[in-house]
């Protein structure tokens, strides 16, 4: 690989670790290109990105970032899984690992807290962002439709009485 290959590969490391809330590290010792690019889709789907390192290269690139404590993880077959998402990435990983023997997982990293691999599947159980967006979301509803309901209601009694006497006093 030539220097300047070396570099840009440094430097699209470097950005996809900046823009990354998490990091997984991963080994995957005979995984196919099949299986690869299986997990490379579901990470996708997750808004996660799953790349294959260099050691060499991923250790200068992860230098000056919050993940620099992980620079030392990086031995054998390593992968890294990424994510703006803190939790997408570690979901995808813990849940592919446990289907596949052939993925491991090492160690991750949230802002500049490193974490074992105990850390990184308490992380994976988490719900996503969107989740806890969506139970936001029906929290702060169910109290206004509650209300709507509540305030809708006696117009309604209403209507029925009037109605009725209506119905009544065109009948007597």
């Amino acid at each position: 690989m030539r220097r300047a290959e070396k570099d840009q590969k440094i430097a699209d490391l470097r950005q996809a670790f900046a823009g990354a809330e998490a990091l997984v590290l991963t080994h995957q010792e005979g995984l196919t290109v099949a299986e690869a690019t299986d997990l490379r889709r579901k990470m996708r789907e997750a808004g996660a990105s799953f790349k294959v390192t260099k050691n060499r290269l991923a250790r200068i690139a992860i230098e000056g970032t919050p993940y620099a404590g992980l620079s030392d993880r990086f031995t054998g077959p390593t992968a890294v899984a990424f994510s703006a998402d803190p939790v997408a990435a570690a979901k995808v990983a813990s849940k592919y690992a446990k289907d596949n023997d052939k993925l491991t997982i090492v160690a991750g990293a949230l802002g500049d807290q490193v974490l074992d691999v105990a850390g990184v599947e308490a992380l994976a159980k988490l719900p996503s962002l969107d989740e806890l967006r969506a139970k936001i979301i029906g929290l702060l509803n169910a109290p206004a439709t509650k209300v709507a309901g509540v305030m809708q209601a006696p117009g309604a009694q209403l209507a029925r009485v009037f109605g009725a006497y209506a119905n009544t006093d065109g009948a007597g």
